[in-house]
């Protein structure tokens, strides 16, 4: 048989025909997979091993995470925490110095410090704010809701709840036993002396730090240095008797000795109240003076001020206004243009002057305070009768130059120096600035300001024979330890020639007599010389001169000077003549500071001086 094309043969099968072979077997079929429903058997737990090995891993993250905490709170932390930790167990009290006195020349006090207590609370151990706060706000003066927040609302360990309450209501305050409110010992600052000297004493804020006059002036010398204790506290309250107790004492302040006399003081200011009073002025000053020594005896200013209350009085009546305010000096500045003219050699106390009722200058006209027809005076008879005229005349034989050169010599233009806050050194713009008129304005008293004091400086020099001795208030200070240290000698210069001062006192002593501007100034008994001043006073309201400035300053005995008071009254409405009005209260001072410090009359006659030319 031929196979198809292309096939294969296939291998004959024994026995015959190939499809004949026996079939092979046949390979059986798997049976079909039959789903069973779930049914869970028993858990198969881990070997003991593998237990092990997951107990340790855990301790071991435990143990790092310990570690890790531990490394940063006793390596990284530590510091932190413990001053956390101690600032919860230690607590630190200010203990305050006792501030120094301020007292007269005499001891007497002006400001001193007394015993007081002062009220603290531990807000984490108060049991009741409420309660706590009611009970003591009648005791202790302050609002129950002030006392709340002061002991709610803070961290803190220790807070004053009031200071310098008196010893009686630091008592009450104990007695109420009130958990976590004590009282301990402080000082609290007094005035003694009312409003005696408050002016140049000043006062304390409730700080305990000066905010006015010497108080502040004087504050780091007067405070002392404040010591402190710390003590550790246990967690319920009570102080660890081994734990820390630190303490170091506070340093008292230097007692500070003024110049001023607390007699002569109390004369001058109810002097100058009542006659402010009387003139309807606004205000006024007193000074009183040792012209040999450059102390102050009185430095009054009126209105003035408690100390015990300083806020009760208006901000201008707080201030020193005989160191702060400047005004125009106006006639009493005439001594300045006098010395000048002498020390120059341009006049002599006889040079004769022709006086007219009015005189034009650099398209100005200038006339007296009263009006009169031609007069011929003196050069003495010009300043015992205050002429503008004569003065203006004079100036014109000096110069601008030289009278200027003359003011600064005085010490306008400076400060006085006596340290006090306000201090002014006044306005005295340079000759190159001035004026075509300037020049004669400024050589009777107006177109310059200065202040009570700087006009005060240039009388004494002239009573202390020429020589200027810078005032002072400060007598000295006495140590915590008990030594008084003086303070150092006032600055002394030389501006007038011994013969010119001699011929000013004669001159100013003719302003006293019965043909000069001021013979209420007169005292029995002594010698006085001195100067009216009257001049238009400049209105800062309405940039002009409304009012005027009364004042006399003058010295006794006046051929051996001991003692300088001057009197200015601002804008005095009865009256305001300098003669009139300031030099009635020169001579009740005067009278009674000649007493006081025991100043005998020097027994001799007053020189006779030719005030007019025949």
């Amino acid at each position: 048989m031929t196979p198809p094309s292309g096939g294969v043969t296939a291998p004959p099968r024994p026995g015959g025909d190939p499809d004949s072979r026996p079939a092979a077997p046949a390979r059986p079929r798997p049976a079909p997979r039959q789903r069973v429903p779930f049914a869970p058997g028993p858990l198969r737990l881990a070997s003991p091993a593998r237990r092990l090995r997951l107990v340790l891993a855990a301790v071991v993250v435990v143990v790092v995470a310990f570690v890790a905490r531990l490394v940063q709170l006793q390596a990284l932390d530590a510091s932190t925490y413990a001053r956390a930790a101690e600032k919860q167990r230690l607590r630190t009290i200010d203990l305050p110095a006792v501030r120094g006195q301020i007292t007269d020349r005499n001891g007497v006090p002006f400001a001193t410090s007394v015993d007081a207590r002062a009220a603290y609370a531990d807000p984490v151990e108060v049991n009741g704010v409420e309660e706590t706060a009611a009970r003591l706000a009648p005791l202790l003066g302050v609002p129950a809701a002030e006392l709340r927040a002061k002991l709610s609302g803070t961290p803190r360990r220790f807070v004053y709840l009031a200071r310098a309450r008196s010893p009686e209501v630091g008592r009450q305050v104990t007695a109420l036993r009130l958990p976590g409110i004590g009282t301990e010992p402080e000082s609290r600052r007094t005035y003694p002396a009312g409003s005696l000297a408050a002016n140049v004493v000043g006062f304390i804020g409730t700080d305990g730090h000066g905010l006015a006059g010497f108080e502040h002036a004087a504050d780091q010398r007067l405070a002392g240095v404040d010591g402190h204790k710390t003590i550790e506290f246990g967690r319920n309250g009570p102080q660890i008797p081994i734990g820390v107790d630190d303490e170091r004492a506070p340093v008292p302040g230097a007692t500070l000795v003024l110049t001023l006399d607390r007699d002569i003081q109390w004369m001058a200011q109810r002097a100058l109240e009542d006659q402010v009073v009387a003139t309807g002025a606004e205000n006024g000053t007193v000074v009183v003076m040792d012209p040999r020594t450059g102390e102050l005896l009185a430095l009054a200013t009126a209105p003035t001020f408690d100390p015990n209350a300083p806020l009760r009085a208006p901000a201008d009546a707080r201030g020193n206004r005989a160191l702060s305010e400047v005004y125009e000096p106006g006639s009493t500045n005439k001594v300045i243009t006098a010395a000048a003219a002498l020390e120059g050699g341009a006049v002599t106390p006889e040079t004769p002057f022709v006086i007219p009722p009015t005189l034009t200058l650099a398209g100005k006209t200038f006339h007296d305070a009263e009006e009169h027809g031609v007069e011929h005076l003196t050069f003495a008879g010009v300043l015992a009768k205050s002429s503008n005229i004569g003065t203006v005349l004079a100036s014109q034989r000096v110069g601008k130059e030289r009278l200027y050169a003359t003011m600064r010599a005085f010490g306008f233009g400076d400060p006085p120096g006596l340290g006090l806050p306000g201090e002014s050194r006044g306005i005295l713009p340079p000759p190159g600035t001035w004026s075509r008129t300037q020049q004669y304005t400024i050589s009777f008293g107006q177109g310059v300001s200065m202040s009570a004091l700087h006009i005060a400086s240039v009388y004494a020099t002239v009573a202390n024979g020429g020589v200027r001795v810078a005032p002072t208030l400060v007598r000295g200070w006495v140590e915590p330890e008990g030594g008084f240290a003086p303070a150092p000698a006032a600055e002394t210069r030389r501006v007038l020639g011994a013969t010119t001062a001699r011929q000013l006192r004669d001159m100013l002593e003719a302003v006293t007599s019965d043909e000069g501007t001021a013979p209420a100034a007169r005292i029995p008994g002594y010698r006085v010389a001195g100067k009216t001043g009257t001049s238009q006073r400049v209105d800062s309201e309405c940039r002009c001169y409304r009012g005027y400035t009364a004042s006399f300053v003058g010295f006794a005995p006046a051929d051996k000077p001991a003692l300088l008071v001057e009197v200015v009254l601002q804008n005095p409405k009865n009256g305001h003549f300098g003669g009139v009005v300031a030099a009635p209260v020169f001579h009740d001072v005067m009278t009674f500071a000649l007493k006081t410090r025991a100043v005998p009359p020097t027994g001799t006659r007053s020189p006779t001086l030719p005030l007019t030319v025949p």
